[in-house]
């Protein structure tokens, strides 16, 4: 596995235990459907969480947030939306971001609930 995916892997690993020990019910990881992909989809609180996770060694080039463009946005929107419609899901929906930036544990963890809004297409 290439250096940068085991990060990743690394990043993804610690949201999903960040979320846990803040009572978040963990129902996917890395769920796909085609080209559709969610990193984390949550549950807390009687709302689905949706979280895009972005793992960074460090912040030189900027936070790793900067990289959740209105594309990306667009596409994990749609990606929610095959999800819930899969599932048959009844919930109000959030987008969350966690940020994990650090080459090895302990890492930085910011977490952004309501990072974003669906667009209006």
């Amino acid at each position: 596995m290439a250096a940068h995916n085991k990060l990743g892997k690394e990043g993804e690993e610690e949201a999903s235990a960040y979320l846990r020990d803040k009572g978040y019910t963990i129902l996917h990881r890395n769920w796909h459907a085609g080209r559709k992909e969610l990193d984390i989809v949550a549950e807390k609180d009687g709302t689905l969480v949706v979280v895009e996770v972005k793992t960074r060694r460090n912040d030189v080039f900027g936070n790793p947030e900067d990289a959740i463009t209105p594309r990306k946005i667009r596409n994990i929107v749609a990606s929610a939306d095959a999800y819930i419609k899969l599932f048959a899901i009844d919930l109000p929906v959030r987008f969350d971001v966690i940020t994990v930036v650090g080459t090895c544990p302990p890492f930085e963890i910011e977490h952004i609930e309501e990072a974003f809004l669906p667009p209006i297409w």
